[in-house]
């Protein structure tokens, strides 16, 4: 898991890019989708509005040539004598009844000419009580019932107007239901009503009229003045009531409507509607929009097509932003492990243009860089020079002075061996301090410096101050910075004992795991401190070091090795003083803070 962070960190600027890239792609095709759909949606309610329309004129037609064939049989109907006769005089005998049916039936025959162009039955009632139908089995009512039948009362209540009726008589236990036009047949002098006539075809055959244009989710209905559905492509809405199908229809023709989106069946539908005034019904086209849409809009190969279009838009994308980012991802990289190791390896300079830019700008940062180190380094070189010239240059003149005035007395006293002595030994200290520009000394010589320093001393101020050294051989020879020790020695002699008339000063030197212990402890009057950094106080006459202060030492210990090492003081009044210095183990002069 780790592994992954640290991969995906690696490949960030790629990862930033690709996902904004990503999910742009995406919201993209979702948008470009959904609006393909919209459009296809509007634009197939358009189209599908002015093709229905055109559809629907044509149905208009077939049935008004229908009904124009009706009118021409019912005007030859009330313009036949013989019909009129028929329904009109009273029973005579057998002979004249036959004659009379004979008669009827010819002309019948010979009116249903203008409607052979349809598979219709007439039928004719008079006031006399009379019928006569060419064919009952389009609506296989009785003689009896037909009197009183509701078209036949719906006919001589309205008798100048033709109307068409919905009826479902069953024949022979099936329902067949047909498609009445009644009008009553009217006497055109006396304006009396002598009967009336009926034009019936079935239903089924009615729906010829539209079923061609008619498909799965595109249906035709025909509805009466009443709400009525006389027949329809779906034959179980025939004979029902839809009132809220008529109030549609009857809004689209008052306000020339094109269409209106409706909520019918549970379903959504477009609806298209034309009304024929001569039959007074309503041909309504109604459109199932969800099952066509679906039919003509194959969604689900569009959605599938936006996802692979999206998939190798991702795909090109994710390749050509990886192939953009590796030389910079490689850049970083290669920074990354310079800043781990070392500045001394440069980048690799290549990829594209603006990545060669950065990579030839970072080299030359490098550049520098390298050449204000090696300035730093050779600057705190010569400091540390300069410094340690001027500490060599820094043994108190007072210590030379007086000790060249002890050198004179004892001549002239005739101590020449002591005062040979004395000047061999300032001379070797002074050769090793002054002459040696070395920065640092093995124990071996500082030792001989410390010893040299402290016979001086103690040639002049006498023996009441012992100094003992306690250095372990395996010591000797390791390298310590030159004049570390003497300041504290100085220190112990001149300030360590002006209450005390005598005392001693232990030298100690030795290691401690990786590091070099030096320790200067005298049994004096002990001083006062800085107990946050052990270091005498600014107060105490301690800090009144001749030379070389306790401050500078530690600070130069600390400049040359950090601030692991340096100096610690304890120094309890009355008690004497410790000074506990610490430095690295360096065996070799090849160490390079000291170069």
């Amino acid at each position: 898991m780790t592994k992954l962070i640290e991969r995906i960190n690696n490949y960030g600027l790629l990862t930033k890019i690709f996902l904004v890239m990503f999910i742009s792609i995406i919201a993209i095709t979702i948008t470009i989708t959904f609006s393909t759909f919209q459009m296809s949606k509007k634009l197939f309610t358009e189209t599908f509005s002015i093709t229905n329309s055109k559809v629907l004129a044509t149905i208009q037609e077939s049935v008004e040539n229908f009904n124009y064939s009706v009118v021409n049989t019912i005007n030859n109907i009330e313009q036949s004598g013989t019909v009129k006769k028929f329904l009109t005089e009273s029973d005579t005998n057998t002979l004249e009844m036959s004659e009379s049916y004979f008669n009827m039936s010819v002309q019948m025959n010979r009116i249903r000419t203008h409607l052979d162009t349809y598979d219709t039955g007439i039928t004719v009632l008079g006031v006399n009580g009379r019928n006569f139908s060419t064919n009952r089995i389009y609506w296989s009512i009785t003689e009896k019932a037909l009197p009183d039948h509701r078209i036949t009362l719906n006919a001589l209540d309205n008798p100048k107007v033709l109307s068409y009726h919905y009826d479902d008589l069953y024949t022979d236990s099936l329902k067949k239901p047909a498609i009445i036009a009644s009008k009553a047949l009217i006497d055109r002098n006396s304006g009396e009503i002598y009967g009336v006539m009926y034009i019936t075809m079935q239903e089924l055959e009615f729906r010829q009229f539209y079923t061609s244009y008619t498909s799965q989710g595109n249906d035709v209905a025909i509805i009466n003045g009443a709400g009525m559905i006389v027949s329809s492509n779906r034959t179980e809405l025939i004979g029902q009531k839809e009132l809220g199908l008529l109030n549609h229809a009857q809004e689209i023709e008052k306000l020339d409507l094109n269409y209106k989106d409706i909520e019918f069946l549970e379903r959504e539908q477009i609806v298209l509607t034309e009304y024929l005034p001569s039959l007074d019904l309503y041909l309504v086209n109604l459109i199932d929009r969800k099952l066509v849409m679906d039919k003509i809009i194959d969604k689900k190969s569009i959605v599938l097509i936006s996802i692979l279009t999206a998939s190798i838009a991702s795909l090109f994308i994710y390749f050509i932003s990886r192939r953009l980012t590796r030389s910079l991802t490689g850049l970083v990289n290669q920074i990354n492990n310079i800043a781990k190791s070392n500045f001394d390896h440069y980048v690799t300079v290549s990829g594209s243009y603006e990545t060669k830019q950065v990579g030839t700008a970072f080299n030359f940062m490098l550049d520098e860089l390298h050449e204000y180190v090696r300035e730093l380094i050779a600057t705190q070189k010569k400091q540390r020079n300069a410094e340690l010239a001027a500490l060599q240059q820094q043994i108190n003149p007072h210590f030379l002075y007086n000790t060249l005035a002890s050198i004179k007395i004892m001549v002239k006293q005739g101590d020449k061996e002591k005062a040979a002595e004395m000047i061999n030994k300032l001379i070797s200290l002074l050769q090793n301090t002054i002459g040696n520009i070395s920065e640092t000394n093995t124990v071996e010589q500082e030792l001989t410096n410390m010893k040299d320093y402290t016979f001086i001393n103690q040639a002049r101020y006498g023996e009441q101050i012992r100094v003992n050294y306690y250095i372990t051989p395996d010591c000797l020879s390791y390298q310590l910075p030159k004049l570390i020790i003497q300041p504290f020695i100085e220190n112990a002699f001149f300030h360590a004992f002006n209450k005390k008339n005598s005392g001693f000063i232990h030298i100690m030197i030795g290691r401690e795991r990786d590091s070099l212990i030096c320790e200067i402890v005298d049994n004096g009057d002990g001083m006062e401190t800085n107990l946050e950094k052990q270091m005498p106080s600014y107060k105490s006459k301690r800090q009144l070091f001749s030379g070389i202060g306790v401050k500078n030492v530690n600070e130069r210990i600390k400049l040359l090795y950090g601030e692991t090492y340096g100096v610690e003081i304890t120094s309890p009044l009355g008690e004497g003083t410790k000074v506990r210095i610490r430095l690295p183990i360096i065996e070799s002069r090849n160490n390079p803070n000291l170069q």
